[in-house]
């Protein structure tokens, strides 16, 4: 099946047809600017630009940076309030004139890489960690989902929220060197052991493809790998979700 996969983050939206089939790309990615403030009638009207510029008319698979319940968001860390309780599916549907399924931005990366990613036939737990504008997680047992984790909102023992300290936000802002937020990381990720010990953690996001850069920092004694589908994840788990969603309806 062939669904455009749209990964919704804090600065960018990125976007690509999907075959999920085997999670190939069979579009150029489009990336555009997140809009700011990121209210629902923003992104909105960018998502019906992204549409059109990809001349797009069939289903759509969303990441979306939010804990969704039944379709409606219940939190917005990385966009506007006004997003709380809106039923997700309903709004993009009607701006962009597309069947749109929507789920948690990292859940879908984390389905990526469970179906065809670093995860794939690995059993007990896996953590997924996409790691922007905040830290999004998606955690797996035996394959199967716990949905809207946000393991990202936890406080860490230093009394400081984890994305606020460990982000790739953070050390952007911060002008940190690799070494210096590679130990911010592993402070988080002790965290998550100490929490869940996970039998792999999976590292997504744009930073992913850094991996060499901080790995001599990390401490912990759960295997730590990139995304096998790096900064791409989101987009391809999108398009995965909107199959399963579209699959269960027929």
């Amino acid at each position: 099946m062939q669904i455009l996969g749209i990964d919704v983050g804090g600065t960018g939206i990125k976007a690509a047809v999907v075959e999920t089939a085997d999670g190939e790309l069979l579009s150029e990615r489009v990336r555009i600017e997140t809009p700011r403030p990121a209210t629902p009638a923003a992104i909105g009207k960018a998502l019906q630009s992204l549409v059109k510029q990809m001349e797009w008319s069939g289903p759509i698979g969303m990441g979306f940076p939010a804990a969704i319940q039944h379709g409606i968001a219940r939190t917005a860390a990385n966009i506007d309030k006004s997003f709380i309780g809106l039923p997700l599916e309903r709004f993009f549907s009607e701006q962009t004139g597309c069947a749109v399924h929507v789920a948690n931005d990292a859940d879908v990366a984390g389905m990526a890489e469970m179906c065809f990613g670093a995860g794939r036939n690995v059993r007990g737990v896996v953590l997924i960690i996409t790691i922007g504008t905040g830290l999004g997680t998606a955690l797996f047992t035996d394959g199967r989902l716990l949905p809207n984790t946000e393991l990202g909102h936890i406080f860490l023992d230093n009394g400081i929220e984890a994305e606020r300290y460990a982000a790739e936000s953070v050390r952007v802002a911060k002008k940190l060197k690799w070494k210096e937020w590679g130990h911010r990381f592993d402070h988080y990720l002790a965290a998550m052991e100490g929490l869940f010990w996970p039998d792999l953690i999976v590292l997504g996001g744009g930073v992913s493809k850094k991996l060499e850069k901080f790995a001599p920092m990390i401490t912990i004694q759960t295997p730590v790998v990139a995304a096998g589908f790096l900064n791409q994840a989101g987009i391809v788990g999108a398009a995965l979700y909107a199959e399963s969603k579209i699959r269960e309806e027929t």
